[in-house]
């Protein structure tokens, strides 16, 4: 997508990760990148107008990792779903958030997860899409 350096994780279980963009680049280059990529169009909350260079993440459901990514210096936070506090929320921290839908964070993941058991157990599997608006 762009260059991006994985410097950290946002638990202890490795959930989230924060990464430092190669260049800085605005909101919105960013967020009509992430709804090419996932082929979703991604609900974007501004928090100003400062540009992105360090990127927080974490799939499906994890705006609870907001206030997270916002202590350890994200200027957006990319995740699947979002309420109304985390709107707020994003807002009052200063931090960008993108929701791109918890099913299309999520499906390369659980894609990649087959095709790890086939190459180092031979398991069989197929990955089915359902499409899933949420």
């Amino acid at each position: 997508m762009f260059g991006i350096t994985t410097t950290d994780v946002m638990d202890k279980q490795g959930l989230g990760n924060i990464g430092t963009l190669d260049e800085p680049i605005a909101l919105s280059q960013f967020a009509a990148k992430v709804s090419q990529v996932l082929s979703r169009q991604a609900l974007v909350i501004s928090a100003g107008n400062h540009p992105i260079k360090r990127i927080a993440w974490c799939s499906g459901g994890a705006q609870k990792y907001l206030m997270k990514a916002a202590a350890m210096g994200a200027d957006v936070y990319l995740s699947g779903e979002i309420s109304e506090s985390t709107v707020h929320e994003a807002r009052e921290l200063g931090v960008h958030y993108i929701a791109a839908g918890h099913h299309a964070t999520e499906r390369y993941g659980v894609q990649a997860l087959g095709e790890h058991l086939d190459s180092a157990f031979g398991v069989e599997h197929q990955y089915v899409e359902i499409d899933n608006p949420a």
